[in-house]
């Protein structure tokens, strides 16, 4: 008796995600932050001092319901990069989008780059 071996392709799907360019390194003044809409979502990016150094969170705001966060202070808190928002002060990690006041909320964090003196993100 043969037996007939049947072989099974599987194809693996990469979710390749794009890296959008949404303003030059200049338009960023040194620890502040700015606006900006990439695909559907508003995105705080956040420049670190005179580098090109930066973070993306969402810009919203989960305390006030408002979308604000790229007018928030920059600092660290104990040598974490963080941003407090503009309205009730809450601290937010640049990296990760955990707030350090209270550890239930987190908002989204995304990459971010600086390549030939423009900032890109990835959603």
């Amino acid at each position: 008796m043969i037996e007939s071996l049947s072989t099974q392709r599987t194809a693996t799907v990469v979710d390749v995600a794009e890296w959008v360019t949404v303003c030059t390194l200049e338009a960023i003044l040194p620890n502040t932050g700015v606006n900006a809409l990439v695909g559907t979502e508003q995105v705080a990016i956040f420049r670190i001092g005179n580098t090109d150094e930066v973070y993306a969170l969402s810009n919203y705001d989960p305390f006030s319901k408002a979308f604000v966060l790229s007018r928030g202070l920059v600092g660290d808190r104990k040598g974490v990069l963080k941003v407090a928002s503009p309205i009730y002060k809450q601290n937010f990690n640049l990296q990760t989008g955990e707030c350090l006041d209270d550890a239930t909320v987190k908002i989204p964090a995304y990459p971010a780059r600086v390549v030939k003196g423009r900032v890109e993100v990835q959603l």
